[in-house]
């Protein structure tokens, strides 16, 4: 089978254990347990499309992006805190991309966002330049044409594994440039930018075996009190499932929540000696 990627819809949160509907997150009880097999990512859109396949407008070429439907979470392996994207843990600030390259360097990992669309993060390698998994192929860009109009950030921080030296990176994402559709190793631009700047083979495909216990933790924040659990078998899965809450965004992801604890504490209410 290789490297060949098939979709397979997202799991119904209905499918899977949760916990409490209230959504406090507690240590004990079970959690959702999600997992991707064989499928692909979809941040890379055809050209002249938005996220629902309608034509875009060509002549608005700054994509909207709203800071206040940014999904707020974290991931653990295990009880190791590896990534966290919050207001309080990091600088989420966006640029255009010209006021970006000012404060770009070889290595950095740049991500592009706008609002209804998976992000797209790629590698900067410097004069003016970044690599890029895009549309089943490592391309070699100039920053401000991999951008398709979203506003951008440098993102180094977001995962907490020990970085290579700059010139690592840079040679990572340099000697993929030209791979294609089943010479890829990775499912979505995130993975191959995060595996050029880590060199973890866990942001590979395959990269874990997914058998025995859920070791990663996606913890959502859904207010300052509440947060909500997802649990996976390996980290690919996990960054699939956190790139779609990214489409999806804040107000989407909580309501597909609600929908969900409403659904559970219905199906208590309907169990027999149920009060």
């Amino acid at each position: 089978m290789g490297n060949q990627m098939d979709k397979l819809s997202h799991l119904s949160y209905a499918e899977v254990p949760t916990v409490d509907p209230n959504g406090v997150d507690t240590e004990e009880g079970p959690r959702i347990g999600v997992s991707y097999i064989f499928s692909s990512d979809d941040d890379e859109l055809e050209d002249g499309c938005t996220v629902d396949g309608t034509d875009k407008d060509r002549n608005k070429e700054e994509k909207q992006y709203d800071p206040r439907d940014e999904v707020e979470c974290a991931v653990y392996n295990r009880d190791e805190s590896i990534y966290e994207k919050s207001v309080k843990s990091a600088n989420l600030e966006v640029y255009s991309p010209e006021n970006l390259l000012n404060k770009c360097k070889a290595g950095d990992l740049v991500e592009f966002v706008a609002t209804g669309q998976f992000p797209h993060w790629a590698v900067y390698v410097g004069d003016f330049q970044v690599v890029h998994l895009h549309r089943a192929e490592v391309k070699n860009s100039f920053l401000t044409d991999a951008s398709q109009g979203r506003r951008c950030r440098i993102v180094n921080d977001l995962y907490k594994f020990k970085a290579l030296g700059p010139d690592m990176v840079v040679q990572n994402a340099m000697e993929q440039v030209g791979l294609k559709d089943r010479e890829l190793s990775w499912r979505n631009s995130e993975g191959f930018a995060a595996w050029c700047r880590f060199g973890k083979r866990e942001f590979k495909m395959g990269g874990e075996i997914r058998i025995g216990k859920q070791p990663y933790r996606l913890k959502i924040f859904m207010s300052e009190k509440h947060s909500h659990v997802l649990e996976f078998q390996s980290l690919e899965d996990m960054i699939m499932e956190k790139r779609r809450n990214d489409h999806l965004g804040r107000k989407a992801v909580l309501k597909e929540l609600a929908t969900h604890f409403s659904s559970v504490e219905q199906s208590k209410s309907e169990e027999p000696g149920a009060d």
